[in-house]
């Protein structure tokens, strides 16, 4: 047997042999470069990856050559970077690593990266204007209290001065709303035809500024007329009243006066003073006292009291305050023969 072929038995190689043994010993390097050239594939994103069909055949017969060792010895090739990258499965998506943004597209070397600008200041959005209410009506002034009873000071005064003027009796304009200025402020409201309360209230203060005062019937001489139905006593000089006085007649109830039954009325008509008394005079049928009584019709007289309310409560004289009889005896003067109008 020839030589070459005894030595081949005998390190267990055959014909073919030397082959198989330089496959065994370079497949494992062959995998390692393989694996570290996908991994720098990979990493640099530019070579495209290989598929396993179209790697070099690493053991082609013409790759294997006699080494140092003799015959049979395969030769490895350059070995690559040893620094394993990361494994890449071919034709698989690549996975960003944690700190990648995948939505933030790379920029060039060198370009500053923009600086984060503050949000411009927005302008507040105009406040519209909150609906007004419409102005409310303005409140009329209030009414200024009647004045009453009691009252006194220049309001009170300018009363007096005003009823004075209009002819309605008072002894004199003080500026005190005593018993005479009631007196006078009842005949106005009689006159106007109002509530007869003694109040100066509006209605009481329109018929002053109206002028308000009484038409006489009579139209010559002096005459004394009685108006039962607004209880007024005027003094009329020829048709013009002079005065208009507060009073009060009978109030034609019954009443008994010496065991006879009597009616408390004053009788209408035209008479005249047919009788006088300057002084205080008791009534003969005892229903009272009369101040300065001037009779006009048998026991029926215009006399004073103390008493004249706004409204008929006598027995059938005509009652006017004791001041208002003392003008008609000592200032206007009504002697006997006097004309009285009863109506």
């Amino acid at each position: 047997m020839p030589q070459g072929t005894r030595t081949h038995a005998r390190d267990g190689r055959g014909p073919g042999g030397w082959r198989r043994e330089a496959w065994r010993r370079w497949r494992p390097a062959t995998a390692l470069a393989l694996g570290c050239a996908l991994a720098l594939t990979a990493c640099a994103g530019a070579a495209p990856v290989r598929q396993p069909d179209e790697l070099p055949a690493a053991v082609d017969d013409d790759v294997v050559s006699p080494g140092a060792d003799g015959p049979g010895t395969a030769q490895s090739p350059s070995a690559p970077d040893p620094t394993p990258g990361p494994t890449t499965t071919p034709g698989a998506t690549r996975t960003p690593s944690p700190t990648e943004d995948p939505a933030t597209e790379p920029t060039e070397p060198g370009s500053p990266e923009p600086e984060p600008t503050e949000p411009a200041p927005t302008a507040p959005a105009p406040q519209e204007p909150s609906p007004t209410a419409p102005d409310a009506t303005p409140e009329e002034p209030a009414e200024p209290e009647p004045l009453v009873y009691g009252d006194e000071g220049p309001e009170v005064l300018a009363l007096q001065e005003r009823l004075t003027e209009l002819g309605y009796f008072l002894p004199a304009a003080d500026g005190d709303f005593g018993p005479a200025t009631q007196q006078a402020v009842w005949a106005l409201q009689k006159a106007a035809g109002l509530t007869r309360d003694g109040l100066v209230g509006p209605n009481t203060l329109a018929a002053l500024e109206a002028g308000t005062r009484p038409t006489p019937r009579t139209t010559s001489g002096r005459v004394i007329e009685v108006d039962l139905a607004r209880q007024l006593l005027l003094a009329v000089d020829d048709g013009v009243v002079t005065r208009v006085v507060n009073a009060s007649s009978g109030n034609g109830e019954t009443y008994t006066a010496l065991g006879r039954r009597q009616r408390a009325v004053t009788p209408t008509g035209d008479w005249t003073i047919v009788r006088e008394v300057d002084g205080v005079r008791e009534s003969s049928l005892e229903l009272g006292s009369m101040y300065r009584p001037k009779y006009f019709h048998k026991g029926w007289a215009v006399h004073g009291s103390p008493s004249i309310p706004p409204w008929p409560a006598s027995h059938g004289c005509v009652r006017v305050s004791n001041a208002a009889m003392n003008w008609i005896w000592d200032v206007w003067g009504v002697p006997k023969g006097t004309r009285v109008l009863v109506y």
